[in-house]
């Protein structure tokens, strides 16, 4: 499994895909957090803020991630590299676990600019907001900015963006066996960002409803878990790392199982 992680990453350091994905990743982090600062300066119209949005952490990761894991997973089942991992004794288990892997740390590379981001911009102490549609990182970067960030909150600044990483790299890890089903990644890439957009409105529901709270915290999708800051108790971040974790294992396992009965032609 080693051997393949490492393939991987080789083949993706001499593709465009992760440089452009990272370049966009950049280029939205910027983007929002210039429209977070200029709306409580007066510069921009509190009515930008859905524009704001689509720029946010949560929105683009959604699109970049799961072209990320089409190019990855379906682009090997495509041109039969994996086909030919399987043909010289690879173990389909040991090539979903090192897919997981290789994903889960791209889709960390291209949050890092959202993260160094929202780390400058509490350093700096300047005043960003986005209202109500402030989530992930930059839900971080509107209450932490407006509250003052203390050097001592180094520490759980780090735990919060290290919880939000491993939030939305779960989420993702729902396009694993789509793509090892679909193995189309128009489809994947449509078929997860409807998904999120829907997870999104229903998660509302957990507001009124118990049993929908409950089943949504068994998620990484519950929306609380995108609402963690320096104020969240270290209970509820490991909470939300464990449950994250757990969902990763069983979208791993449906992977498995999907793999498993597919055939290779």
């Amino acid at each position: 499994m080693i051997n393949l992680i490492r393939a991987d990453l080789f083949k993706l350091r001499r593709t465009l895909t992760v440089k452009i994905l990272l370049g966009i990743g950049t280029a939205s982090a910027l983007t929002m957090a210039i429209i977070a600062y200029l709306i409580p300066q007066g510069k921009l119209s509190e009515s930008m803020t859905g524009i704001g949005f689509m720029f946010s952490d949560i929105n683009v990761i959604s699109i970049l991630g799961a072209v990320l894991a089409s190019v990855l997973i379906c682009g090997d089942l495509e041109h039969k590299t994996i086909h030919d991992a399987i043909a010289s004794g690879r173990n389909r288990s040991g090539i979903i676990i090192g897919k997981a892997i290789v994903l889960s740390g791209v889709l960390a590379l291209i949050l890092l600019p959202y993260a160094l981001l929202t780390a400058i911009a509490l350093v700096a102490g300047l005043e960003f907001s986005m209202g109500s549609v402030a989530l992930g990182f930059l839900h971080v970067l509107t209450t932490e900015t407006a509250a003052g960030f203390a050097a001592a909150d180094t520490g759980k600044l780090l735990a919060v963006m290290l919880t939000l990483m491993i939030v939305y790299i779960a989420q993702l890890s729902i396009t694993i066996p789509l793509a090892f089903m679909l193995k189309k990644p128009v489809l994947i890439i449509a078929i997860y960002y409807g998904f999120s957009i829907l997870s999104g409105q229903l998660s509302g529901m957990g507001d009124s409803s118990q049993l929908m709270y409950r089943i949504y915290t068994c998620t990484p999708f519950a929306a609380s878990y995108t609402l963690v800051n320096l104020d969240t108790a270290p209970g509820y971040l490991f909470q939300s790392i464990l449950v994250s974790l757990g969902f990763m294992i069983l979208m791993i396992a449906a992977a498995y199982g999907a793999f498993r009965r597919s055939e290779l032609k």
